[in-house]
């Protein structure tokens, strides 16, 4: 068969048109094109019955309505991959939810894999309480409870001590309250897209020791943490710190896709500098911006054509 009549893919993508313009890049269509695969946008303002045929859809939309047609369309087209469910999906946008399955992973006899104490506060009188009832050290980072994507679910403090919490009474939200644990300054981030994953070192909180505690305000936002960390954080001091190993990495990921039942994720992972064999994930984002790291359009593709080989196989199969 002559490749002009090759059979070809359809992948629809639903996405914010703020994630559109960061993901839908020349470079991805030009390369997934040459391998098959038709990247096509997916009107929202247009119902999904009157679209398509597609062999699989990818999205990061959260409204109910869209919910709604998804589930109907593929009710319709039972063949239809979806990636990924949005009852999975939803998990990830509570904080205490999104981590309940890394429980403490013994990777290897010597490294092991968890997450740092934390606890839901629902009420701002409930804070210094919650705290204590869970052993937990100053300082703690408080997070809202929902990861929406919403401009209020980005607003985080590293709190020093119980002053500190004082603050947070001002903030009707439900929070998490999660213990900082030094690590460096780095974080690792961790992309997946299916079985393919990467790893990059990012900057992050500066480690803060008991001086430095009693020396910093009690209360600081992230906004303002950061103006720190680019100051006493250099590009030369990221570069020299260890990735961890990449079967770790790859172990770790592939835990968390069973667990989560996601395809499309990244996590944040750091290394507990108490413990240099002890890793900690911190956060789980879906379909994060896979083109901050380098040469996203060949993981993406190979995993699309992953997404199509499953499909050709469930097709044998019928």
């Amino acid at each position: 068969m002559s490749p002009e009549k090759a059979t070809r893919y359809r992948i629809g993508y639903a996405l914010a048109p703020k994630r559109d313009d960061g993901f839908i890049q020349p470079s991805l269509l030009n390369l997934t094109k040459e391998q098959g695969i038709d990247l096509l946008p997916i009107q929202i303002s247009k119902p999904l019955v009157d679209q398509g045929p597609f062999d699989c859809i990818i999205h990061k939309l959260y409204d109910a309505e869209w919910t709604d047609q998804l589930q109907h369309f593929h009710a319709q087209n039972p063949n239809l991959l979806v990636i990924d469910s949005p009852d999975a999906i939803e998990r990830l946008h509570n904080r205490i939810s999104m981590l309940e399955d890394v429980n403490e992973w013994k990777i290897t006899d010597e490294i092991s894999i968890g997450i740092p104490k934390q606890v839901f506060v629902e009420t701002p009188e409930s804070l210094l309480d919650s705290v204590e009832s869970e052993g937990m050290s100053f300082p703690v980072i408080a997070k809202p409870l929902m990861a929406n994507g919403s401009v209020g679910s980005h607003q985080m403090y590293l709190v020093f001590n119980k002053e500190g919490l004082e603050g947070l009474k001002l903030n009707p939200t439900p929070l998490v309250l999660q213990e900082f644990v030094n690590h460096g300054g780095v974080v690792f981030k961790v992309y997946v897209a299916g079985e393919h994953v990467r790893c990059v070192k990012r900057r992050s909180l500066m480690d803060v020791s008991e001086e430095k505690s009693s020396e910093t305000e009690n209360l600081l936002s992230f906004s303002q943490i950061s103006n720190l960390s680019a100051q006493d954080q250099s590009d030369e001091n990221i570069e020299a710190v260890e990735l961890p190993p990449s079967s770790i990495v790859d172990e770790v990921a592939s835990q968390l896709r069973q667990a989560l039942k996601l395809n499309l994720f990244n996590f944040d992972m750091i290394r507990d500098s108490r413990v240099g064999d002890r890793y900690l994930v911190i956060d789980i984002n879906y379909f994060p911006g896979y083109a901050k790291i380098p040469c996203y359009e060949r993981m993406l593709t190979d995993f699309f054509l992953d997404l199509v080989q499953r499909k050709e196989s469930v097709a044998d199969c019928i």
